[in-house]
């Protein structure tokens, strides 16, 4: 009996082992996202808070999404939905609901380009916001406190709004520091941060009780930065920053004025990553390969496989 008693002991303890090993491998985080097909060139991605994560495709006119934890990537909104064109920002406001996708008329071909709004949960089109002015370019997309979502054209070097219940685009921001605005995200309620994807600048916006900017300030960088673009906010006046040389960072502010960014990158070694974002504790960054769409010398090699890849998000 006494034998018995020990072997079960050991039996029980053997299987604890086992289980307790199981759970510690079921529970690591998925750190890396092929997306399936070729000609993908992934612009930008989002996410939500349960860990889902969505994806813009712009050489498919498509915007896929992935599971919370899981790597398959499955079209969501089709290509031509609601007039869906050449995708590039997308953006998951949770609080109004909305996926807003930013659709572009690359080729002259479809509808013209617009900021798009489809049901967050299930991906139906709710509306289309088309973009003033000639050769216009919606790049990117950030959503306030208080509904009004911003997004960047980065060909007339603006930043337009949209207010809640509003049916059309109005004019927030426009500078000559400005040109080139892409990546765009939220410091703080009336604070807006903008980067230059042309001219390397990271840029705030004050933003007055209208919601338009009352100035344009230029922020003094650490080190240089390269071709920043998709940026998101991660805390008060903290942001995560993708730039297209292959780097994901953490952008802080101090100094006089909080006018000193605290550039801290967390991955690189990557090719051509144009988004970024963060959920379930997890820093997320795509790369888009889109050199091999713009650039001539590479227009006919093949970019091989498109993947999304996860570091954790520090704290501090």
């Amino acid at each position: 009996m006494k034998h018995l008693f020990s072997r079960r002991n050991l039996g029980i303890a053997a299987l604890a082992v086992v289980v307790s090993v199981a759970s510690a491998y079921a529970a690591r985080p998925i750190t890396e996202v092929v997306l399936p097909g070729k000609g993908i060139f992934p612009e930008s991605i989002t996410s939500t808070s349960d860990g889902t994560l969505i994806v813009g495709s712009l050489g498919h006119g498509n915007v896929r999404r992935i599971a919370p934890g899981k790597t398959a990537a499955e079209e969501w909104i089709k290509p031509g939905a609601g007039g869906l064109n050449g995708v590039l920002g997308v953006f998951a406001d949770e609080k109004g609901k909305n996926l807003w996708v930013c659709s572009n008329n690359l080729d002259n071909k479809g509808e013209a380009t617009s900021l798009k709004a489809f049901d967050l949960k299930t991906g139906a089109p709710k509306g289309t916001y088309p973009l003033p002015g000639e050769g216009a370019l919606c790049n990117d997309i950030a959503t306030g406190v208080n509904g009004t979502t911003y997004i960047t054209d980065t060909r007339q070097g603006t930043v337009l709004m949209l207010k809640p219940g509003s049916k059309s685009l109005e004019l927030a921001a426009k500078d000559l520091l400005l040109a080139g605005a892409d990546g765009l995200a939220f410091g703080d309620t009336t604070i807006l941060y903008v980067n230059s994807v042309t001219a390397n600048k990271l840029l705030r916006l004050d933003l007055g009780p209208d919601g338009k900017a009352k100035g344009v300030i230029e922020l003094k960088l650490p080190r240089a930065i390269d071709r920043p673009d998709g940026m998101r906010a991660i805390g008060k006046n903290r942001l995560l920053l993708a730039e297209n040389s292959g780097k994901m960072s953490i952008v802080t502010f101090e100094g006089p004025g909080m006018q000193n960014a605290v550039i801290k990158t967390i991955k690189e070694g990557l090719e051509s990553t144009p988004g970024v974002t963060a959920t379930r504790g997890m820093a997320w960054i795509v790369e888009g390969k889109l050199n091999y769409r713009n650039d001539p010398a590479l227009k006919d090699k093949d970019p091989g496989t498109f993947k999304m890849y996860a570091v954790p998000l520090p704290k501090n």
